[in-house]
């Protein structure tokens, strides 16, 4: 089911003090979000696009670029080829609702900026999705993290169109908008710019329980 829902409607247990702040920043965007909303498992899935083409794994490309030493296309195969990671955490959306032990595998972000060397002068790693509008950015310290990961799998089994597979990030440690879905681009960039939500009010650094109103 595709409706366009305001980020108020889905927020669920959310503080009152980050969700106020959430829907200032938003104000009339927040019609263009777009939910998913599952049967069951506890995501809410949501795109700020009307729709999203699915990409066939065999036909995926994640380019790779800006101030790397060897600049790469990475086919899916190529992305299960390399080292891989797994870990379980809770899914964290920064509107309040969470899904505890989610299962996820792929290639640890640090492996992958090995793989392509980052060059001197590289502050931070862009993130685009290829629904043509999301962006994201952490800072290199950040994307070092071993729990920052390209997800090829999670819940054991494919990361399904919905989840914004077949590959997307997982940052564990941050709120969900963190974690682009559909992702299309990788970009070693002198400046960490904000991403799409910080342009419109939510936090540039995403740490769960410590930042966009809430409190530890």
């Amino acid at each position: 089911m595709l409706g366009m829902v305001g980020l108020g409607a889905v927020g669920v247990a959310m503080g009152a003090r980050a969700q106020s702040g959430v829907n200032r920043a938003l104000g009339p965007v927040s019609s263009r979000i777009s939910g998913f909303v599952p049967a069951a498992g506890g995501f809410r899935f949501y795109s700020v696009v009307d729709s999203v083409k699915p990409v066939d794994p065999a036909r995926y490309r994640l380019t790779v670029g800006g101030l790397v030493e060897h600049p790469r296309s990475f086919g899916f195969a190529d992305l299960q080829a390399l080292p891989q990671t797994r870990l379980t955490e809770t899914f964290h959306c920064v509107t309040g609702w969470t899904v505890p032990q989610v299962a996820w595998a792929g290639v640890a972000l640090p492996d992958l900026l090995d793989a392509v060397g980052v060059r001197p002068g590289a502050r931070g790693v862009r993130f685009t999705s290829f629904d043509g509008a999301y962006t994201e950015a952490l800072t290199l310290e950040q994307a070092r993290r071993r729990d920052v990961i390209i997800a090829t799998s999670m819940l054991g089994g494919p990361v399904s169109h919905e989840h914004g597979g077949p590959v997307r990030m997982y940052v564990s440690q941050m709120y969900g908008y963190k974690s682009t879905k559909w992702l299309g681009g990788i970009e070693l960039v002198d400046t960490v710019k904000p991403g799409y939500w910080e342009t419109r009010g939510y936090d540039v650094d995403a740490w769960i329980g410590r930042s966009n109103g809430y409190t530890s």
